[in-house]
C-alpha cells in the first residue's frame, strides 16, 4: 500500500481487478448505430460506457486513457514534465507526451477503441463465468474426489492480488472450510506466476486525504485474510508453479505442506519497500528458518530458490519444472483419499495450541504495517520503486 494521488478522477467510480484477456468484437447492431452517429457523439458514448466498468483495468491501461482523452479532447501536451516527486502527474505527462502530433481525431478513434475492448472483455468475462458456474472474477476453484483446487486466475498480471481478490481468496477459503465434501485444498497460480503479491492498482486510490483511513482499511482486510489462513482447519497445500512475492509467501508458514517446482523463487522484498513483514512470518519464519535465514528473508530481501527454500523447511519437495504437473497431482489426489476426521483432528492437535499466538502476532504485524503505509520512509521507497520500475 503506498500514498500516491488517484491517476484521474475519471476512475473514481472503478473497482478493482480486470483480466484483459481478449477484445470482445462489437455486434452488429453496435456497429450500426456507430455508423449512424458522429464521431463527437461516439466520443461521448465511450465517455458514458467507460463509466459502467466495474473493475479497474489496471495502471498501465488508465494511462493511455488519461492520454487519449486529453489528446481527443485538449490537443498535445503543452504544459512542463511535473517535478520529480510527482511521479503520479510526471506517469499521466508521460503517456501523454507519447502520442506526439496524433490529432484530436485520431485520439478519439483510439479512445473509443480501447473503451471497447475493456468493456467487451468486461462482458465477454462475465458470460464465461456464467456459463462455467464459477461464482469469482479472479480465482477458478475446483473439488473433485475429496481434492479442491483454488487457482489464482489472473496470468496477465502474474495473479497479483488485487482488493476484490483479497475478498475472493477469503470466501474461496471459508467455503473450502465448510464443504464436507472438501479433504484437501491446494492453492496454485495459473500461468508462468504462482503469486506477485499486491496489485499496484491497489494503491492508485491513497490521496494525503484518505491515506490514513485506506491504510487502516486494508490493514483490517489483511487482518481477515491471513486469518483465514490461520483458522483454516483442514489441510492446506501449496502447490508453487513459479515465482512467488510478498504475501503470497509469508503465509505459507501456515500451510501444512507447500510443493514447488525447480524454477519457482521466493522473495519478501519489504525493507526494501520501507515495510514490514505480515502473514504471521515474523513468528513462522524464525522458528521455520532459524533466525538468521529468516532475516535472511524478511530483513535483508534475499530471493530463495526452491531448493533454498526446501532447505530452510518453507518448501516440503520440490519437483523438476518438466514433471511438476504431472508428478504433485496425483500425489494430492491419493492424500484426499485418506481419512477426512484423522487428518482434521491431527491438523487440530499440531495446531490449535499456537492459534492465538498467531492471532497476536497477525494483529500486531497489521497494527505495524498501517503505521509503515503512511510513514515517510515507505512512501519515499515505492516512489523510488516505481521510478526504477519505469
Amino acid at each position: 500500500m503506498v500514498n500516491i494521488q488517484c491517476l484521474t478522477r475519471v476512475f473514481s467510480a472503478y473497482r478493482q481487478g480486470i483480466v484483459l484477456a481478449y477484445q470482445r468484437p462489437l455486434c452488429r447492431g453496435t456497429l450500426q448505430m456507430r455508423m449512424m452517429s458522429s464521431l463527437p457523439q461516439q466520443f461521448d458514448d465511450a465517455k458514458s460506457r467507460l463509466g459502467s466498468l466495474k473493475e479497474d483495468p489496471g495502471n498501465e491501461t488508465k494511462l493511455k486513457i488519461y492520454a487519449l482523452f486529453k489528446q481527443a479532447t485538449t490537443g498535445s501536451v503543452t504544459t512542463k514534465r511535473p517535478g520529480m516527486m510527482d511521479f503520479v502527474g510526471r506517469a499521466k505527462w508521460d503517456a501523454w507526451n507519447a502520442l506526439g502530433s496524433m490529432t484530436q481525431e485520431e485520439a478519439q478513434k483510439a479512445y473509443i477503441q480501447l473503451v471497447d475492448s475493456l468493456v467487451g472483455a468486461e462482458e465477454s468475462k462475465a458470460a464465461s463465468q456464467a456459463e462455467s458456474g464459477q461464482k469469482y472474477s479472479n480465482l477458478l476453484v475446483t473439488c473433485q474426489d475429496g481434492l479442491r483446487v483454488i487457482t489464482l486466475n489472473r496470468p496477465s498480471k502474474m495473479n497479483a492480488i488485487t482488493r476484490e481478490m483479497y475478498e475472493e481468496w477469503i470466501l474461496a477459503l471459508k467455503e473450502a472450510a465448510d464443504d464436507p465434501n472438501t479433504v484437501i485444498t491446494a492453492i496454485t497460480g495459473a500461468g508462468n506466476y504462482y503469486c506477485s503479491g499486491n496489485d499496484l492498482s491497489n494503491f492508485t486510490n491513497i490521496n494525503p486525504e484518505n491515506m490514513h483511513e485506506i491504510s487502516k482499511e486494508s490493514g483490517a482486510l489483511l487482518n481477515r485474510f491471513v486469518s483465514a489462513f490461520i483458522d483454516f482447519p483442514k489441510p492446506l497445500i501449496g502447490v508453487i508453479n513459479g515465482p512467488a512475492i510478498g504475501v503470497s509467501v509469508t503465509v505459507m508458514g501456515l500451510f501444512d505442506a507447500v510443493y514447488a517446482t525447480d524454477k519457482s523463487t521466493f522473495n519478501t522484498p519489504f525493507s526494501a519497500l520501507g515495510q514490514s513483514p505480515e502473514g504471521c512470518s515474523s513468528y513462522t519464519f524464525p522458528r521455520m528458518m532459524g533466525p538468521s535465514r529468516a532475516s535472511e528473508m524478511l530483513l535483508f530481501n534475499k530471493k530463495f530458490t526452491a531448493h533454498e527454500a526446501k532447505e530452510v523447511g518453507l518448501v516440503t519437495e520440490v519437483f523438476p519444472d518438466a514433471s511438476f504437473q504431472q508428478e504433485v497431482w496425483p500425489k494430492l489426489q491419493a492424500l484426499a483419499k485418506l481419512p477426512f476426521k484423522s487428518l482434521v483432528y491431527s491438523k487440530a492437535l499440531t495446531r490449535d495450541m499456537e492459534k492465538d499466538i498467531l492471532h497476536q502476532v497477525n494483529d500486531a504485524e497489521c497494527d505495524r504495517l498501517v503505521e509503515r503505509w503512511t510513514s515517510e520512509d515507505c512512501i519515499n521507497a515505492i516512489m523510488n520503486f516505481f521510478s526504477r520500475k519505469k
